[in-house]
């Protein structure tokens, strides 16, 4: 460091501006320089000072007292740089690396997977052409032969075992091996492949099942994969609840429970309801997203059940949203107790559940919770449960709050004094 002129300023170090506050577009700038970084990153020992780098403007985001959007519409400029140093964050992760100890990771899962898989006849000379090509592809760079002795599970595991302990004792460098490292780890990912795309009972047993029930016979020439959803989707235009009720009891990918519960929820019918509301007898928490979605009046008693489970707020809050979207009358007491519980998180669903339902017996609760709560989130919610209410008492008692010091609360009661002034033209 030299001195006089040429010192750097310790405020221009950190990134603050002349007061001492750390700005949004100094953040912005040293985000960019992170950026660049990665990009010209040749070994990890760069990667590591990059990360001090974002570690540094973390610490710096988190103390910074950066401006609040004015509108609805208006960027947060927090949410949007730490939204960007979470990406950057996700960026040096996939600069580093690949390391030895990647490849030993997927080895262990592809050998786990053979030993505890029960796998078909024909699933069992796939995963012996998987390993033997996997065997191959792997001899010339750890330079040696690591061929299965034998075509039965337990020699595939030991000839992966053995892979994966010749990888340990290479001791390959993440920089000066990169390119053995990354070739190691495209043969282990093959042979994941592999195992996947070999037949297993599990997979064959649903397949017959479902192909036995004809839950396949409407598929002709189709552009949807897998032909599961395609089949699906034919079946919801059909109108038959209980094809589609097959293929949710049938099939465990998430991916296909989430489709079949949307296509449920459209049909809508009394087959439909009733699956659902059986899920949600369980504390199914999709079953219960479905009964709300399809206003199913006739699930408001079982639902209530669940409003005071606090021990499980995930519950409480998919319960109150559906009882929001159903809108009976009956849930409105049972929500309006809510708006004093301990949980701040859980308290502004209870708010707007009110709001939906559009009972005027809430408005008093939700003025109180305007008026004490302790969190602007729930105060803000109980103003927007006001304002969907809409009596000229419900958005008087929102308007008072034009001045709030909460911006969210503030914006909610302007739009109260708005539809005020409408409703009293009017």
């Amino acid at each position: 460091m030299t001195d006089g002129d040429d010192e750097t300023p310790a405020d221009e170090e950190s990134g603050a501006d002349e007061t001492g506050d750390v700005t949004a577009e100094d953040l912005e700038t040293r985000l960019d320089e992170a950026e660049n970084a990665i990009d010209a990153a040749e070994t990890e020992a760069d990667l590591d000072d990059v990360e001090e780098t974002l570690d540094a403007v973390e610490a710096d985001l988190e103390s910074a007292d950066l401006p609040e959007p004015e509108e609805d519409d208006e960027a947060d400029p927090r949410e949007e740089l730490e939204s960007r140093l979470a990406d950057l964050r996700d960026a040096l992760d996939d600069a580093r690396g690949p390391y030895a100890e990647d490849v030993v990771d997927v080895l262990d899962e592809a050998a786990t997977t053979l030993a505890e898989t029960e796998w078909t006849e024909t699933g069992e000379d796939e995963i012996v052409d998987a390993v033997e090509a996997f065997a191959d592809d792997v001899a010339e760079t750890l330079d040696g032969s690591f061929a299965p002795d034998g075509r039965d599970v337990e020699a595939l595991v030991d000839a992966v075992d053995a892979v994966a302990d010749a990888v340990s004792d290479a001791a390959l460098d993440p920089d000066e091996d990169a390119d053995d490292v990354a070739a190691l780890l495209d043969a282990a990912d093959g042979l994941v492949d592999g195992l996947d795309a070999a037949e297993e009972w599990d997979d064959l047993e649903t397949h017959v099942q479902l192909r036995a029930q004809g839950y396949y016979d409407v598929l002709g020439h189709y552009k949807d994969f897998p032909p599961e959803w395609a089949a699906l989707k034919e079946w919801e235009k059909r109108g038959n609840v209980e094809m589609v009720l097959l293929a949710l009891d049938s099939l465990q990918s998430d991916f296909m429970e989430r489709h079949c519960l949307e296509a449920l929820a459209r049909m809508n019918d009394d087959a439909a309801f009733e699956a659902m509301h059986q899920r949600a007898g369980k504390r199914d928490k999709p079953g219960i997203e479905v009964l709300g979605k399809m206003a199913a009046e006739d699930a408001v008693e079982t639902l209530v059940e669940y409003v005071d489970a606090d021990s499980d707020p995930q519950l409480q809050k998919v319960t109150f949203k559906a009882l929001g979207e159903i809108g009976s009358k009956e849930a409105t007491q049972a929500l309006a107790d809510k708006l004093v519980m301990d949980n701040d998180q859980v308290r502004p669903y209870a708010a707007r559940a009110l709001g939906l339902i559009g009972d005027t017996r809430a408005v008093d609760p939700l003025a109180d919770a305007l008026a004490d709560d302790e969190s602007d989130r729930v105060r803000a919610a109980a103003a927007w449960a006001l304002r969907q209410i809409g009596t000229e008492r419900a958005l008087e008692a929102a308007a008072e709050y034009e001045d709030d010091p909460s911006f969210l609360v503030q914006n909610e009661a302007e739009r109260a004094a708005d539809a005020l002034a409408v409703a009293q033209a009017a």
